[in-house]
């Protein structure tokens, strides 16, 4: 979470990530968006579901920041390191490694590449 300033000014609802699917239970679009899990919208267009959920995100943050409430940082302003640190079952780490050296790669450069195909 971020305060509602970033080094441009306050956020915008369009500086957040959304996605907008249709909903045969609904029949409708269904708009959200990824860094408030908590908020939808529906529209009868894709484009209607998205500004109705733009308009809540707007609201939202006035709100917020009227509130001094913690504002979260859009995904694409956020920094990454690049590194993770990663889980797995000792099986799935034996046969990662031995994929990995029958390629003649490193099990960092095979993860990466499977990563990039999915």
């Amino acid at each position: 979470m971020a305060d509602a300033k970033n080094n441009t000014g306050i956020f915008r609802a369009e500086d957040y990530s959304y996605t907008v699917a249709w909903s045969d239970e609904d029949d409708a679009f269904i708009s959200r968006v990824s860094e408030f899990p908590s908020l939808a919208a529906h529209g009868k267009t894709q484009e209607k579901a998205l500004k109705e959920l733009r308009g809540v995100v707007r609201f939202v943050l006035e709100d917020l920041t009227e509130n001094r409430e913690p504002i979260p940082e859009p995904l694409g302003k956020r920094n990454y390191s690049g590194k993770l640190n990663l889980r797995m079952s000792k099986e799935l780490h034996r046969r990662l490694a031995l994929e990995s050296t029958t390629q003649g790669i490193s099990l960092n450069a095979l993860i990466n590449t499977k990563l990039a195909r999915s």
